[in-house]
């Protein structure tokens, strides 16, 4: 059963297991969920489900922003988020009507999920930080300490050689993470492990493609 969520990241903390292990676990809040759209291949070509996430103020939104979730009835949505899915697949997204709240009862303890985030940024980081490259000797004579190294003979750019530039704020996503307790009253997820992003960012959940 194919499903999918908008949360922030609260945290971590750590639970115990009904054996006595002790479980680190990533929370994360997932109230505010609402469908803003059902595409079909009809009339778009392809199956999936629009949902929004955390209500905005009008005035940080356009009109065309306004007109969209109009038609759903709803206020406008600070994050929009697509779960496209293979026609095949039984999508429960698929019988929300638009409009409706995504409830968090869609998740039961011990699911599988798939997390993805925004990873933090470093900045601009050389090859030994980002790349995990070795340094040269440190003594007096050496002229190579932290440099990155012969680019050996090639011509031009290479696309994926490994230099300093940019380290993080990429998208990642982790793969077959655990449902470890789903809270209804207090609309948050506890997923064993850690995710990633820093703490308030926007990550999505969603039923793992490798399965459970």
């Amino acid at each position: 059963m194919a499903k999918g969520i908008l949360g922030r990241k609260l945290g971590m903390t750590q639970v115990f297991s009904e054996e006595g292990t002790l479980i680190p676990v990533t929370v994360i809040d997932v109230a505010d969920n609402v469908v803003l759209q059902q595409k079909n291949i009809e009339t778009d070509g392809y199956v999936a489900t629009q949902v929004g996430f955390e209500t905005k103020r009008d005035k940080l939104s356009n009109k065309p922003e306004q007109g969209h979730v109009k038609k759903a009835n709803t206020a406008p949505k600070r994050f929009v988020k697509e779960f496209r899915f293979k026609e095949s697949l039984d999508n429960e997204l698929l019988n929300i009507a638009v409009g409706e709240p995504v409830s968090i009862e869609l998740f039961k303890a011990g699911d599988a999920v798939d997390v993805q985030g925004t990873s933090k940024g470093k900045g601009f980081a050389g090859t030994i930080k980002r790349h995990n490259q070795h340094r040269g000797p440190m003594a007096h004579g050496s002229r190579y300490h932290r440099g990155p190294g012969s680019m050996g003979p090639i011509k031009g750019n290479m696309k994926g050689k490994n230099l300093p530039g940019q380290m993080g704020a990429e998208t990642v996503t982790i793969q077959s993470l655990k449902i470890v307790n789903v809270d209804v009253e207090n609309q948050v997820l506890l997923i064993s492990g850690s995710v990633p992003g820093p703490k308030k960012g926007l990550v999505v959940v969603k039923s793992a493609v490798k399965g459970s």
